[in-house]
């Protein structure tokens, strides 16, 4: 507060004397040291009053979080669009690419919770991933996930299901096959569990099934994971929106060959 690092909704200067007031939101910007540089750049892909929507590299965070401040997918857009306000209505994983839909305007926020919130949203992703003939296809995996003993890491155990996925396999070629993934539920990891439960981890996933040491990250080697598109009714304007990421998973030919681990 002294630094005068702590701001109000109005970007006053909040202080130990400042009174208090009910339902007043506060904001600290930290400072962050050395934080690295990521060399890949968002786009965006359409915007209007109410929503924008961002087409996110591999790699770079959607919040601030941990030794990312600057480099993030929010603090770039607010910085590059001017838009104090924009907030994100969802998330995915840092090491995951693709659309990410974010608010730009306070009054209209909560309609767009509320589309994810009551599954009125249809999220189709695509993955690279070991092939295995033998399973049943196309899956439907449904399973309880629950943080595991370690914070990055989700786990799958007994109980009522709290997570649903549709995999549908789409190509194969030397051991691999891209599919088509539509999360039904919207679990943290979901589609990186479920896909690692089956036997079949994600190519270049560092999390699961085993976690890699902090500080390991490879540019050369993206995770395989793509949120390739999003369709919704607006709530605003009532009309079906369908929007599609410009980005694209490596050709299964470039990745060699694989064989699923038993």
């Amino acid at each position: 507060m002294e630094d005068g690092d702590v701001l109000m909704e109005g970007g006053q200067r909040l202080t130990a004397h400042s009174l208090y007031r009910a339902g007043l939101r506060v904001y600290y910007y930290r400072a962050v040291e050395n934080e690295p540089a990521i060399p890949f750049q968002e786009e965006v892909l359409w915007q209007n009053e109410h929503l924008l929507v961002v087409d996110k590299p591999h790699f770079l965070p959607v919040i601030p979080s941990g030794k990312y401040l600057q480099e993030t997918l929010l603090v770039r857009l607010k910085n590059r669009l001017g838009l104090q306000n924009l907030s994100p209505i969802h998330r995915i994983d840092r090491d995951t690419a693709g659309l990410v839909l974010f608010s730009v305007n306070p009054a209209s926020r909560g309609a767009y919770h509320a589309l994810f919130r009551e599954r009125q949203v249809n999220k189709t992703y695509a993955c690279i991933a070991p092939w295995n003939p033998d399973l049943p296809w196309p899956v439907r995996r449904e399973s309880r996930i629950v943080p595991d003993t370690h914070f990055m890491q989700q786990r799958e155990v007994e109980g009522p299901p709290n997570a649903l996925t549709e995999i549908v396999p789409e190509e194969q070629s030397g051991g691999l096959a891209r599919y088509r993934l539509k999360p039904v539920t919207g679990q943290r990891h979901q589609l990186r569990v479920h896909m690692a439960a089956l036997g079949l981890p994600i190519v270049n996933d560092g999390i699961y099934p085993t976690l890699t040491p902090e500080g390991a990250c490879d540019y050369s080697k993206p995770l395989q994971l793509l949120a390739r598109a999003i369709e919704f009714i607006d709530p605003i304007g009532g009309r079906a929106l369908r929007f599609a990421s410009q980005f694209e998973l490596q050709a299964l030919e470039a990745l060699g060959h694989y064989t699923v681990q038993s």
